[in-house]
């Protein structure tokens, strides 16, 4: 199977993910400022997973472009990471209608988590495919940032039970890192191999 195909099944379910979070945004009861203020921490919620959605399909986007070929392992794993995106407007919600409570900003931070290791499943299976010479093994290098990513996430995770706002910090740093693409696959795929 070519990659168009899998971009495409992806990029729909991504597009049905984003259109789900934003019809879980309610209109106001009332024609005043003051009518929206309610709706504030669904809003935050919606803001902030929007971010992170359109951070996967950039990213995804990039990576598979240093994919020759489909393995059946690829679109399992391309299959593994939609799960969890999929899951992602239902811990939004959540959060949005009980930010007050530990539970569920906990619960978005293991979503968080877990797709972020479906990601990571995903890049280990091109790699497995494409070779270790390949051009995602080489732009990845060290992946600073998926460690980084992962013990914020893990932290958020535990101080949600301790305070909510050091959650929400680490869930917002999270995506701050990530919402410039990684540039270190472009340029392997043009042939500048950075260190």
């Amino acid at each position: 199977m070519g990659k168009t195909r899998l971009e495409a099944f992806s990029d729909g379910v991504i597009a049905i993910i984003i259109t789900i979070m934003v019809l879980e945004l309610k209109v106001p009861h009332g024609a005043e400022l003051e009518d929206l203020r309610p709706l504030g921490p669904v809003f935050v919620s919606y803001v902030v997973s929007f971010v992170y959605v359109a951070i996967y399909w950039n990213n995804h986007h990039h990576m598979l472009h240093t994919v020759k070929r489909v393995t059946a392992g690829i679109m399992w794993a391309n299959s593994h990471l939609l799960f969890w995106l999929s899951l992602v407007p239902f811990t939004t919600g959540w959060v949005g209608e009980h930010p007050q409570h530990p539970l569920p900003m906990a619960m978005y931070g293991v979503n968080l988590l877990m797709t972020g290791v479906a990601y990571l499943i995903l890049q280990k299976a091109i790699i497995a495919t494409e070779g270790a010479d390949g051009p995602l093994r080489r732009a990845i290098g060290s992946d600073w940032k998926g460690k980084l990513s992962a013990v914020g996430y893990l932290a958020a995770i535990g101080l949600a039970f301790v305070d909510r706002w050091f959650s929400i910090a680490l869930y917002v740093g999270m995506a701050a890192i990530w919402f410039v693409p990684d540039r270190r696959i472009a340029k392997n795929l043009n042939g500048a191999v950075e260190d």
